[in-house]
């Protein structure tokens, strides 16, 4: 859970703008779908998308919440580290850095993981380069398959151009749910 953490995680906050200066976009990308929110400037918006995925939710879980797994996930991450686990396990302190391009500087930030073992994670930004940055997986078991419900609200806090911020929303996002049903699929058939 980390682009398409920082897209994912930029997908997961921002402040409500207006209705008036939001514009809204919502696609099916194969069996993907994806709605995405932003405002006028495009420096914040939120997005959701949500993927069938012919594995349990168990291991779907295992992925979502592993550093190690993010990092094949997640376009751009190249860094996830737990810098704290609560005692309970119920929540992580994560430091993510995701270097997108070339031409955009790295980004680190820290978030704090809130976990619902199996059903739901819920992201929040504690510190670093991004100035909001909520967001949630929910992950519902439907028979053999799980329907993972990805959510995010987000705001850089700093001039990004605009067509990159579009591009994350609309191309990782899918991406990310596509490694994600992918990785899932696969780690579900080794299991006996």
């Amino acid at each position: 859970m980390r682009l398409s953490f920082f897209i994912a995680l930029l997908l997961f906050a921002a402040p409500a703008a207006p209705a008036v200066d939001l514009a809204q976009e919502s696609a099916q990308h194969g069996d993907i779908e994806v709605a995405v929110l932003l405002d006028a400037g495009e420096q914040s918006g939120s997005a959701s998308a949500s993927v069938r995925i012919h594995a349990r939710r168990e291991v779907i879980w295992s992925l979502i919440t592993s550093c190690a797994e993010a990092l094949h996930l997640v376009p751009g991450l190249v860094a996830c580290d737990v810098m704290e686990t609560a005692a309970d396990r119920s929540w992580q302190r994560i430091r993510h850095v995701m270097d997108y391009s070339w031409y955009l500087p790295k980004l680190t930030y820290e978030i704090r993981a809130f976990y619902d073992q199996p059903s739901r994670v819920s992201i929040e930004r504690i510190s670093g380069d991004l100035r909001v940055l909520r967001g949630s997986w929910v992950l519902q078991g439907d028979g053999d398959y799980t329907i993972a419900h990805y959510a995010v609200n987000l705001a850089t806090g700093f001039w990004v151009p605009h067509w990159i911020v579009r591009a994350a929303l609309r191309r990782d996002l899918p991406k990310m749910l596509r490694a994600l049903r992918t990785r899932a699929e696969f780690v579900q058939k080794q299991k006996p």
